[in-house]
């Protein structure tokens, strides 16, 4: 069992957390809102320390899952940030879904002090935290990653390296890629099932154990044709990944019609209010 702490209890954070806590780690936490820290070490045990520098001091791992690529400097960089706290060979590993160029620098900052890094960003939301359920895209150096493996295993059902530093955001901007193209299609195909008057549920139940399929269906499709979205992956915040992946595709050159388009279906969703709705709610822009 290893020394760790963990930076950034949101709805993601705090669960992966608690399962380092139940695997039997002693887990130190901080969180922007100490209250957050606080409540999670009166549920799990550990500490709470007031801020980044002090919850990495002595530890063996750091791991950090916040907002966006300018909370991940403000926790890592500075003199309260965790890099001045950590000590030569320990590591820091990274769940936020943030640039692959965030990844890049901080790796490169981290080596000068004898730092591992790790950029791994998660899929599978709230529920496969709290389940233990994530699938965890790594990059960074083969050993490096072999050290922290098992610990991220803790709250993961799958985890690999991907590649250089970098590769596993490349990975998670891969995957919100086809969820968008996905939930999209499916808001069409329900929206055009009512129009059809059809049974909904009975076409969603019979289309989905065919090359319809999807994890998407099976979970949100009985949801959207409800009208529900009040759980899950938030606008927000795949806006905030939609606008990182196509930031790097105008780098590299790659051609994201449908990701372009579906970012302003998000956008006018947000517009009805729906910033904190889940991503199913692509179909509630039809329905207007």
């Amino acid at each position: 069992m290893a020394k760790v702490a963990f930076l950034g209890l949101g709805v993601m954070g705090a669960p992966m957390a608690g399962h380092l806590a139940r695997k039997g780690h002693e887990v130190t936490v901080y969180n922007r809102t100490g209250s957050k820290a606080e409540a999670w070490v009166a549920q799990h045990g550990g500490r709470s320390a007031p801020t980044p520098y002090e919850a990495a001091q002595g530890q063996e791992i750091v791991f950090a899952c916040v907002g966006n690529d300018l909370d991940l400097r403000g926790v890592t960089l500075g003199d309260d940030g965790a890099f001045s706290g950590m000590q030569k060979g320990a590591i820091f590993v990274d769940h936020t879904t943030a640039s692959a160029e965030i990844a890049r620098a901080l790796a490169a900052v981290a080596e000068k002090s004898g730092i591992g890094f790790i950029d791994a960003p998660v899929s599978g939301g709230q529920a496969g935290a709290e389940n233990g359920a994530l699938t965890v895209m790594c990059g960074g150096e083969e050993a490096t990653y072999g050290a922290v493996e098992a610990a991220i295993m803790s709250y993961a059902k799958a985890s690999r390296l991907m590649g250089a530093v970098g590769s596993g955001q490349l990975t998670k901007m891969v995957n919100q890629i086809a969820i968008a193209g996905v939930v999209q299609g499916l808001a069409e195909a329900i929206h055009f099932a009512k129009h059809a008057e059809l049974d909904v549920e009975a076409v969603l139940e019979v289309i989905s154990k065919g090359a319809a399929g999807s994890w998407q269906m099976e979970n949100r499709g009985k949801t959207m044709n409800a009208d529900k979205f009040d759980f899950g992956f938030a606008v927000d915040w795949m806006r905030k990944d939609l606008g990182i992946l196509l930031a790097e595709a105008r780098r590299n050159g790659a051609r994201l019609p449908v990701a372009a388009l579906v970012d302003q279906f998000y956008a006018e969703v947000q517009g009805m209010g729906g910033s904190r709705w889940d991503t199913s709610s692509l179909i509630a822009r039809l329905q207007r």
